[in-house]
């Protein structure tokens, strides 16, 4: 999944990027909301992280913009508004959540894997996948009683692949779920991810549709 944070106070918004980065999820990291609208010109966000006090604006205004537009992409506003008005304000202005600073950083790992659970038409963390059983809560992998490890990055990829079952999953998709904004990407960082997610989940688990993409082979 990838992250737009938008925070001003630079030591909350690196603690905020690199814990989301720890949970395998890509992030961008802006003050402004200039430069979110920017970030969001080119490139797709799976989760907007949204504080609502920003040095050239409001962030609940944006937000309204944002569901204006047509955008349904998901919000968490974060922010140290801590009065019920203001969480049924952002609420009503299609935040998905509200958290209120200051706040474990565990507990935004939890919210957004909620989030992101409920976009992907699944509010259940507990997949099973022939012989696999998947918790994408807890980021864990098991075949019979055996654990098998992933890396972030190919977590991320079985991630994006879980959140449409059956569907063709497109290469400039999965890339954007692997890197941030200013990240130089390998002309086959691809196909060498999902080469080692094969060796370690089966060959018959993902299925390569050349020049389409890849989806998960369903039971």
């Amino acid at each position: 999944m990838r992250v737009l944070l938008i925070e001003d106070e630079p030591w909350l918004g690196e603690a905020v990027r690199d814990q989301i980065e720890k949970d395998g999820h890509p992030t961008d990291f802006v003050t402004t909301l200039a430069e979110a609208r920017r970030h969001l010109a080119a490139a797709n966000y799976d989760l907007l992280l949204l504080d609502l006090l920003l040095p050239d604006g409001r962030g609940l205004d944006f937000l309204r913009q944002l569901r204006t537009s047509g955008s349904t992409v998901p919000v968490i506003i974060l922010t140290a508004l801590d009065q019920v008005s203001n969480r049924i304000a952002g609420l009503n202005a299609g935040a998905d959540d509200y958290l209120v600073k200051p706040f474990d950083l565990s507990e935004l790992s939890a919210r957004v894997s909620a989030v992101s659970r409920r976009y992907s038409g699944n509010p259940n963390p507990l997949v099973k996948l022939g012989e696999l059983r998947i918790d994408t809560a807890g980021r864990s992998v098991m075949r019979d009683a055996a654990r098998i490890d992933l890396t972030a990055s190919e977590w991320a990829l079985l991630e994006a692949l879980i959140q449409h079952p059956g569907m063709i999953v497109s290469r400039s998709r999965l890339e954007d779920r692997l890197y941030s904004f200013n990240e130089e990407i390998g002309s086959n960082a691809i196909e060498v991810h999902m080469s080692r997610l094969r060796k370690k989940l089966g060959a018959d688990v993902i299925e390569t549709l050349r020049g389409l993409g890849y989806r998960l082979k369903l039971d």
